[in-house]
């Protein structure tokens, strides 16, 4: 089975039906193996802010921050002293710019839902992360593009997004069941990725990934 919807992560036409349950259908792209959720159930702006609403994270939740510390921990390894950078997403906790700047980093903020500040998306940053935010993008090939092009040479994207592994365990996964996820890479995916924008690629444990821009 094939879906005229185009792969919003590289644009292919010929995406392949690859899961369905009672709620959503989810397509594969041949080309970069994107999984995703075709626009049709996409949620309006409204119900997907209802439901980042009842999240609860919280900037002292010492779980919260051993969560986030994948992914902070090896990118601070990685980075020059005071580096300048960019969370993106950050939700209305923003733990994680807390947690860097703790660290000495400088960091702004930018939520399209709780921080719209426009004026943050310029480069050249060090580094730009993006915890848990780009499994909801409906964009994710322009809205990636552009979180690229923030970064300096030598620069680094921090993602943590859970990974797919195959059609059987994508079916049984509870990270495909909240509405507001759309999109979901694999390995291949940012593998994929990674020869598009000659980057290099770390992938740590089953959802920190880590991009260095040439």
């Amino acid at each position: 089975m094939t879906a005229e919807s185009h792969c919003p992560l590289c644009g292919a036409r010929d995406n392949r039906f690859f899961c369905k349950d009672r709620l959503r259908a989810y397509l594969r792209c041949p080309d970069c193996a994107l999984v995703f959720v075709p626009p049709e159930y996409f949620l309006s702006r409204a119900a997907e802010r209802a439901e980042y609403d009842l999240h609860e994270n919280s900037l002292d939740d010492p779980g919260y921050r051993g969560f986030l510390s994948r992914l902070a921990q090896p990118l601070l390894q990685r980075l020059p002293d005071a580096a300048r950078g960019l969370d993106f997403g950050c939700g209305p906790a923003p733990a994680l710019a807390l947690m860097l700047r703790e660290a000495g980093c400088e960091v702004a903020l930018y939520d399209s839902f709780y921080l719209p500040d426009a004026q943050v998306l310029q480069p050249a940053y060090d580094f730009v992360c993006a915890t848990e935010v780009v499994e909801h993008l409906h964009h994710p090939g322009a809205q990636l593009e552009l979180l690229w092009s923030l970064l300096g040479a030598g620069g680094w994207l921090g993602i943590m997004t859970k990974l797919v592994r195959d059609v059987d365990a994508f079916s049984r996964w509870h990270y495909k069941n909240d509405p507001t996820h759309v999109c979901f890479f694999s390995i291949e995916t940012w593998q994929w990725w990674a020869r598009q924008m000659d980057a290099q690629l770390e992938i740590r444990g089953a959802d920190v990934i880590l991009l260095q821009k040439p």
